[in-house]
């Protein structure tokens, strides 16, 4: 996706190695697709800042296609749109469905910087994404694991595949720095 804001990252597609699994398969991590994984979450980190710069809680979403081909990615509008739905991952599944043409996006891997709250796993489930990547539990809103796990629950109709963890110190560096920024802000 192309953009004017010359902050926005842009990796280049040869160096990004396609990830290819079966959707009904347990998720197995190698080096290769570690280190794939690593590269969209920085490129969701730098999303994360461009949002944190604007306003916005720092959230940054990335969607891949099965082919590796980056075809959405999103920042937290919350405060911008004053949406409560606008968060980065449902701005994201929104832009990926609409440029594939189906809200099954069975064949796509989500790469977020914060575990997703219940709204956004929630949709998560529902758009039926193969693999969800994210950087740091929330232990406040988080309904993947940390507070809630919804994609494990009776109410899901969705096996979602889920890998945490990935550049989960610097994801969690650039939330506390946001949030501490902001309690001085109160303090002024």
């Amino acid at each position: 996706m192309k953009t004017n804001n010359p902050h926005t990252p842009h990796p280049t597609p040869h160096t990004l190695l396609p990830i290819s699994y079966d959707k009904d398969a347990i998720y197995e991590l190698n080096q290769e697709s570690y280190l794939q994984h690593q590269q969209w979450m920085s490129y969701a980190l730098n999303l994360a800042q461009i949002g944190l710069e604007s306003g916005e809680v720092p959230v940054g979403a990335v969607i891949i296609d099965a082919e590796g081909n980056l075809i959405a990615q999103a920042t937290n509008r919350k405060e911008k749109n004053q949406d409560p739905t606008a968060h980065a991952e449902i701005i994201a599944i929104r832009q990926a469905s609409h440029k594939l043409g189906t809200w099954r996006l069975n064949n796509c891997i989500l790469y977020v910087t914060l575990e997703p709250c219940i709204m956004c796993t929630g949709a998560i489930i529902q758009a039926r994404l193969g693999l969800l990547v994210y950087g740091v539990d929330d232990p406040k809103t988080g309904a993947v694991r940390s507070v809630f796990n919804l994609p494990d629950s009776l109410a899901s109709n969705h096996r979602l595949q889920v890998l945490a963890g990935i550049k989960e110190l610097a994801c969690k560096k650039q939330l506390q720095s946001w949030f501490a920024r902001q309690r001085q802000e109160k303090l002024k």
